[in-house]
């Protein structure tokens, strides 16, 4: 079992009283204390992030609070990368080039590690600055990009009961985008009464499907018997060997569904299309 270490007394003291600002209002500001004259300030969901041209969907509890501090132009940063609460301080060149200095950030272990190893490598440095009245686009010089908003977060799908739409294909830790041509024709539905039907890219199925805690199991496919050739065949062929290769560990975050074979690392991406009546 994975326990969450002792955490400094002052970092503790720090995010809790983060916490209690942000709950008593989102413009980062206590006691009337003015806005810094140059940036954004508030509270911002953590949308996405855009790494190496990949988009990660951003765990819940991912935000990002800019208030003010002393000195020139300087801000204080508290957030939270998805699990781990952190601090920062930021000095904005203008409206539109900040610079990051990371402080201190809580150790614990979880789930979204991945994500907050990102989070916390983009959130440092230089950052371009690029804000409409609702969002705001944090991006290196790489080109790499932190989205907010202040907006609230999409709340889950449901496994049952919706349409996915398969975006992309996985190999392990790579994803890629489908085919061209084959878009948006592979989708899928899990129902409440334990079956599952759509399309395959080419040919539409009809399968028993079990769900079981994280994992879902698909039962043999069952098909029309078009021929398929070109990227829809390709799309057909991978989805086939994947409903058929055993379970399939599954996760959603807001309208994102990823599934995945432990064995292979083989998996898909979808995204919620709609509900189900």
């Amino acid at each position: 079992m994975r326990t969450m270490p002792l955490l400094p007394a002052a970092l503790v003291a720090f995010l809790a009283l983060s916490a209690t600002a942000t709950a008593c209002g989102d413009d980062g500001a206590s006691g009337g204390a003015p806005r810094p004259d140059r940036g954004f300030t508030g509270t911002w969901s953590v949308v996405s992030l855009t790494v190496d041209g990949q988009t990660m969907t951003a765990p819940k509890p991912a935000e990002l609070t800019l208030g003010p501090a002393e000195g020139g132009h300087e801000a204080e940063a508290t957030g939270n990368y998805g699990c781990n609460g952190f601090t920062a301080r930021v000095v904005f060149a203008s409206d539109t080039d900040m610079t990051v200095r990371p402080g201190s950030s809580t150790d614990m272990a979880c789930e979204n590690m991945r994500f907050e190893t990102a989070f916390a490598k983009l959130f440092q440095g230089r950052l371009a600055v690029r804000e409409t009245p609702d969002t705001v686009t944090l991006k290196t010089a790489e080109g790499d990009m932190i989205n907010l908003s202040t907006k609230p977060r999409t709340p889950d799908a449901p496994l049952v009961a919706t349409v996915w739409t398969v975006d992309s294909l996985l190999d392990g830790a790579t994803a890629s985008s489908l085919p061209a041509g084959a878009g948006g024709r592979a989708r899928f539905t899990l129902a409440a009464d334990g079956s599952a039907s759509g399309n395959l890219g080419c040919n539409r199925f009809n399968a028993k499907a079990a769900v079981e805690g994280g994992s879902v199991t698909f039962g043999p496919l069952t098909t029309t018997r078009m021929a398929c050739l070109g990227p829809e065949g390709e799309v057909e062929r991978a989805l086939t060997g994947l409903f058929g290769g055993g379970p399939l560990q599954w996760r959603i975050q807001g309208d994102a569904l990823t599934l995945t074979s432990a064995g292979s690392g083989a998996g898909i991406t979808a995204k919620a299309a709609s509900a189900v009546e």
